[in-house]
């Protein structure tokens, strides 16, 4: 919760550089109210073990970005999805593909998951060499997939397979 306010100001500050990544916000998201809410909220998905909120930090330990591990689902599918942002000032520093070995290690690790998914912008070069650094690998289109930036739009869709998978499900 202490992250709130340095969030909503790295938020505030990358307003228009995230803009064509990211859904369409209202003013209220970049308050530092509605970043503790949704800290919150997050939090309270880490405790489900449906989630896994990160910062990403830059080398000095100050906030750069965000990466989580969404939609955890256990039993027969042993998957989730990955999605991250890092801000402007610190774009092509190398910062999103250690996070994302960072949440690889994590994800095939702590958590024993099968799968790992990612969704990029067609047009989001940068972000797919991220992922393709990582060891993902793209496999579908999606037309329409997520409405960003006001409107519906196609998506890669990346995934990475665990190949020390023991196979056994977690409950």
């Amino acid at each position: 919760m202490d992250d709130a306010e340095p969030l909503a100001a790295l938020l505030t500050a990358n307003r228009e550089f995230l803009a064509p990544w990211v859904p369409a916000r209202d003013d209220s998201y970049y308050t530092v109210e509605a970043q503790r809410t949704i800290l919150g909220s997050e939090l309270d998905a880490y405790q489900r073990q449906t989630m896994v909120p990160l910062a990403i930090l830059d080398p000095d330990g100050r906030l750069a970005g965000r990466i989580h591990i969404n939609g955890i689902t256990r039993g027969a599918f042993q998957s989730a999805s990955i999605g991250y942002w890092v801000s402007e000032s610190h774009n092509g520093q190398g910062l999103a593909s250690t996070a994302v070995a960072d949440v690889i290690d994590i994800a095939f690790g702590q958590l024993a998951l099968h799968r790992l998914q990612a969704e990029t912008l067609l047009h989001n070069v940068a972000s797919q060499r991220v992922l393709t650094r990582n060891g993902f690998r793209p496999f579908a289109v999606a037309p329409s997939y997520l409405k960003i930036a006001g409107q519906w739009q196609d998506h890669i869709l990346f995934c990475l397979l665990n190949e020390n998978f023991a196979g056994a499900a977690t409950p």
